[in-house]
């Protein structure tokens, strides 16, 4: 099957979070399958054409009509790549050369997404690749399925499009003259797009989109409701008939405890209790905390954003300090009300808490293998990874039952011979410590129990392949349509 997946980040190349690490696991997951044709099309940012790890060579070039004005397109591929997906490029240096470097925050992102998704179906002529599946990813290139239909559908006449939702929170909103100006649109595909009397680039992919998908299962059923939708509720509960969701899955290769070169010491499912032990004392040395080997370490990687849920461990945390006996630590940085307080924290109990305000990714990783439990209280959770990553390393997470944390993280029982972890219902404070005592009570009453969920967690495959598998089903099921 001929498969063009189009998105505004793609790691290694460039990224800025999530999106940037799945466009760079599923591309790779489906085109180890065999009989595709993966092809993956991203912006030539300044920060890639500037990097010389990545030499491209120029293999077509194109027009794109931006309303009134024409604007030039540089189809680049990607020459060292040798995992069977082809990267191109889209090269401009009007709306990617010539700016700060970082992905997003211009004033013209409107515009300059609009045009790369137009860019994208150009460049896909321009090299003669007839996809029969286009997937594209958030509001960046949420214009692709639209434009299919309104514009090129003549060139791609049997190609179908499936998009995803990473993140709802951003839906690419413009004002009424952007359908004019920039789109150039035929006037009957302004309702799609209109929203409040405002473009919603977004509204009009979930409605143009032949399936709609999102990024865990629970989470496409959260879109329902106002709570998570961000006002596009209704506009989902019309197409619930077409969208359904798939859970992430994690580079496992890149997250192996036998052979992260960041850690101190190499384990797997048998060998963790004294592999993770090593990993434990070092980390803890590191940063700053009493090197006891016997006291809980509790951990959390993260953006410092409140819908992470650090509201409610702000809440408990000096309660969770004075009743009980374990070490916290945190790595992120992020919103300054955050970060202020983790550092008072930490003031207050320089040996028990360690607040470390970077980004670091060798860091991180020492955290995952060195910590006992992770925590992961998010408000609203579309499917994350980390607490994937960290039951990969053994390290047991306590989670906020919602989106893909519901999915991946499975309750375990008071004595954790079942489940995969610790959850609560409600968000709120209280409900989010009850779960932390549980977990920490199985900890120091019943450790052989824990090391026992550790090993479950340990052996879950939470690879791309089951994704990359369903992402297939779909795929066939859209053509056959």
């Amino acid at each position: 099957m001929k498969i063009a997946i189009c998105a505004s980040e793609g790691a290694p190349y460039a990224k800025s979070g999530g999106l940037g690490d799945v466009m760079e696991a599923l591309p790779a997951a489906l085109a180890r399958i065999p009989g595709n044709e993966v092809v993956l099309m991203l912006p030539y940012y300044k920060k890639i054409k500037e990097n010389r790890k990545y030499p491209t060579e120029q293999v077509a070039q194109a027009t794109v009509t931006m309303g009134w004005r024409k604007q030039y397109a540089g189809v680049m591929e990607l020459k060292n790549r040798d995992d069977g997906v082809k990267v191109y490029f889209i090269d401009s240096e009007y709306y990617f050369g010539a700016r700060t470097g970082a992905i997003y925050g211009d004033g013209d992102d409107g515009e300059r997404f609009a045009y790369f998704s137009k860019a994208c179906l150009e460049a896909l002529l321009a090299v003669g690749y007839q996809p029969d599946v286009i997937q594209c990813n958030d509001w960046q290139t949420a214009m692709v399925p639209t434009l299919l239909k309104a514009v090129y559908r003549k060139e791609f006449p049997k190609t179908r499009c499936m998009y995803t939702i990473h993140n709802i929170e951003y839906q690419g909103w413009a004002g009424a003259d952007f359908f004019d100006d920039v789109l150039g649109l035929p006037w009957e595909w302004r309702g799609c797009l209109d929203m409040n009397h405002s473009v919603n680039m977004m509204k009009g992919a979930i409605e143009t989109a032949d399936l709609v998908t999102t990024v865990s299962e629970t989470y496409a059923r959260e879109l329902m409701y106002p709570y998570y939708a961000h006002g596009l509720d209704g506009i989902l509960s019309n197409a619930a008939w077409k969208l359904t969701g798939i859970t992430n899955g994690i580079d496992v290769n890149t997250f192996n405890p036998e052979t992260d070169p960041a850690l101190p010491a190499h384990y797997n499912a048998d060998t963790f209790v004294e592999g993770k032990a090593k990993c434990k004392a070092a980390l803890q040395e590191e940063v700053g905390l009493q090197v006891k080997p016997d006291v809980p370490l509790l951990v959390m990687v993260t953006r410092l954003a409140g819908h992470k849920g650090l509201d409610l461990l702000c809440y408990i945390a000096r309660r969770l300090l004075w009743e009980e006996d374990c070490q916290l630590l945190i790595l992120g940085t992020g919103e300054d009300h955050f970060e202020r307080f983790f550092r008072e924290l930490e003031a207050e109990f320089p040996e028990r808490v360690s607040a470390k305000i970077t980004f670091n990714l060798g860091l991180a990783a020492r955290i995952y293998a060195g910590g006992d439990i992770y925590l992961m209280p998010s408000k609203s959770e579309p499917c994350g990874l980390s607490q994937m990553n960290a039951m990969r390393y053994g390290t047991v997470p306590v989670v906020h039952a919602t989106g893909g944390l519901r999915d991946t993280v499975l309750p375990a029982d008071e004595h954790g011979k079942t489940g995969l972890g610790f959850t609560f219902q409600s968000y709120n404070g209280d409900d989010f410590l009850a779960a932390l005592k549980r977990c920490l009570h199985l900890y120091n009453a019943e450790r052989e129990n824990f090391q026992a969920l550790q090993r479950r967690d340990m052996l879950q495959d939470f690879s791309w392949d089951k994704p990359a598998a369903k992402y297939m089903e779909l795929f066939h099921r859209l053509v056959k349509g």
